[in-house]
């Protein structure tokens, strides 16, 4: 892969808001062999997600790789205060990562430290892999790493609901990632997990608004892909259409509900 391929475009194109509305696969099954499959369909791009998905680091690279030879940007999400992943994520070719709860100015800082070099943040040296994939030398890589990839803090509870205007403004810091179903938890002191209601649709609206006036791109989970239409509309740049599990079962009962209605008829 060359410098100017799409994919290393990726960051680009999601901070100027060129992408049109993003559309993104979320895989939590830790197979290189799903993202191969997904990445082929018209996805934009590829989440692997370390968090509540079962992922490693071995077979996220490997995920990564599989990501970009179908031509797809693959972002990772990492697990909640692993910051020290995100540096061997991107070493190893990954386009952003997606750093879950960041509740404050403190967590956006500690998580830029390991994402962007100097004078951004202290990540360490050795994207070996990274500059295989985009065949670039040292000093290009470096000169060019921290606008070809994205640092993304989640914003799911209060206390980052709060301090949602002074995280856009950590510099490093690329856009949100809105978990609408911790939001929602953490809203209703655990009361309900309701992440589609109108209630939640109202705050959703607020974060984009505050990502406009800070010039940050915002990103959201959506439940399905008609949520994510809903979400499309409603301003956000980069949004999921539900998980890798969820599509896998409801396309095998689609396929087992055919069956049965055929064997019926």
């Amino acid at each position: 892969m060359s410098a100017s391929t799409p994919i290393d475009g990726f960051a680009t194109r999601i901070r100027n808001g060129d992408g049109g509305g993003m559309i993104s696969a979320w895989i939590g099954v830790p197979d290189p062999l799903f993202v191969s499959h997904l990445a082929q369909e018209a996805f934009d791009a590829v989440v692997l997600d370390m968090q509540h998905g079962v992922w490693d680091v071995v077979p996220a690279a490997n995920g990564i790789a599989q990501g970009r030879l179908a031509g797809k940007p693959v972002l990772v999400r990492i697990p909640v205060g692993e910051f020290s992943l995100a540096s061997r994520l991107l070493d190893a070719g990954a386009s952003g990562i997606i750093a879950p709860m960041i509740n404050s100015v403190a967590d956006a800082e500690a998580f830029v430290k390991y994402a962007k070099y100097p004078p951004l943040g202290e990540r360490s040296w050795g994207p070996t892999l990274a500059m295989n994939h985009m065949k670039l030398p040292a000093s290009d890589y470096l000169a060019s790493a921290n606008e070809k990839t994205v640092a993304i803090a989640m914003i799911e509870t209060r206390p980052a609901l709060d301090a949602a205007d002074e995280i856009l403004r950590v510099d490093g810091i690329d856009g949100i990632f809105i978990g609408p179903s911790d939001l929602s938890i953490a809203l209703s002191n655990g009361a309900k997990l309701a992440p589609d209601t109108p209630e939640m649709d109202a705050v959703l609206k607020h974060l984009v608004a505050r990502c406009r006036a800070h010039g940050k791109f915002a990103c959201v989970f959506g439940s399905n892909g008609e949520r994510a239409g809903e979400l499309l509309k409603m301003g956000f740049d980069f949004v999921i259409a539900g998980a890798d599990t969820q599509q896998l079962r409801s396309g095998a009962a689609s396929a087992i509900a055919a069956a049965r209605k055929v064997q019926a008829g």
